[in-house]
């Protein structure tokens, strides 16, 4: 009786074990994106202009301007770029010299240069990396979302301001609260 008992015990065991054989799952989208992804590598030099019409990894040199309207452009860190740059998003590791205009995001990674002007909804600039420019943020959607910030920020003596002096942050307009209007 003794010699069945390890022998049900490892049969058990055997049971409860998950099959070796069925590969892992992967995650649906991951496969998807790497799919439509163009990559240039460091040893490529192109000079003129790129466009396309799929996400892109870039880690060359380019001398020109860069084109993808509706996609993702991410700039290596070996990336030495010289162009106008125009994509919906547009992640910078390397060194970009030239204006970089996005319809969505534009992040500037610590190890990156970027001596130039920017235009974009949004933008992250992590501490570490260099930016020399402007920046331009765009708002493409409506403004009435923008009111009610606008109406508090002008509204002065109820949040504490002097009475007297307002201020203005509308959309269309710079305004400062070091400066009055």
């Amino acid at each position: 009786m003794s010699s069945n008992q390890p022998s049900a015990s490892s049969a058990v065991a055997a049971t409860a074990t998950p099959n070796l054989n069925t590969p892992p799952k992967e995650p649906p989208k991951a496969g998807a994106e790497r799919a439509d992804v163009g990559h240039i590598g460091k040893s490529v030099v192109i000079r003129g202009e790129l466009t396309g019409n799929e996400d892109l990894y870039l880690d060359g040199e380019i001398e020109g301007t860069i084109n993808l309207r509706d996609h993702k452009l991410v700039i290596g860190p070996n990336g030495k770029i010289k162009a106008t740059i125009t994509a919906r998003d547009i992640v910078l590791h390397g060194r970009v010299e030239g204006n970089v205009s996005a319809t969505e995001r534009v992040e500037l990674k610590k190890a990156c240069t970027l001596m130039g002007d920017v235009s974009t909804q949004r933008i992250v600039i992590e501490d570490g990396a260099y930016f020399k420019g402007s920046i331009d943020i765009k708002d493409n959607k409506n403004s009435e979302t923008r009111k009610p910030m606008a109406v508090a920020a002008s509204a002065g003596s109820s949040m504490g301001m002097s009475s007297g002096t307002t201020y203005s942050a509308g959309s269309g307009s710079q305004g400062s609260f070091l400066e009055s209007k």
